[in-house]
């Protein structure tokens, strides 16, 4: 019984609040702008990014107040947990890699 309530603890979803960054036009490398801000619930960061991914690469999922270009590389999302600080990730052909910083206009 302990074991197993160890194992859903472990695995607690925990509401992330992030932003999408997008450039105006595609394949630039400065003057991200944030396009969407939103709230994930994911147990790992990786769990949000494809959260994120997902729901702005499915046309049946995209929000009905969302203006911008579907998720491409090069775009980054910024993940805010408060507290524990900000983490962007930029998404590459290899991925979603995690960056310092993002040229924000």
């Amino acid at each position: 019984m302990v074991r197993l309530f160890v194992k859903k603890m472990l695995k607690t979803q925990q509401a992330y609040d992030a932003t999408l960054f997008q450039t105006p036009r595609f394949g630039l490398s400065k003057g991200y702008e944030p396009v969407y801000r939103l709230t994930v619930n994911a147990t790992t960061h990786d769990e949000a990014l494809a959260s994120i991914y997902r729901t702005f690469n499915v046309s049946d999922l995209l929000p009905k107040d969302y203006k911008a270009r579907y998720v491409g590389t090069g775009d980054v999302v910024l993940i805010d947990e408060g507290i524990y600080g900000q983490t962007y990730y930029k998404l590459c052909s290899e991925g979603w890699k995690k960056i310092n910083r993002v040229h924000v206009r």
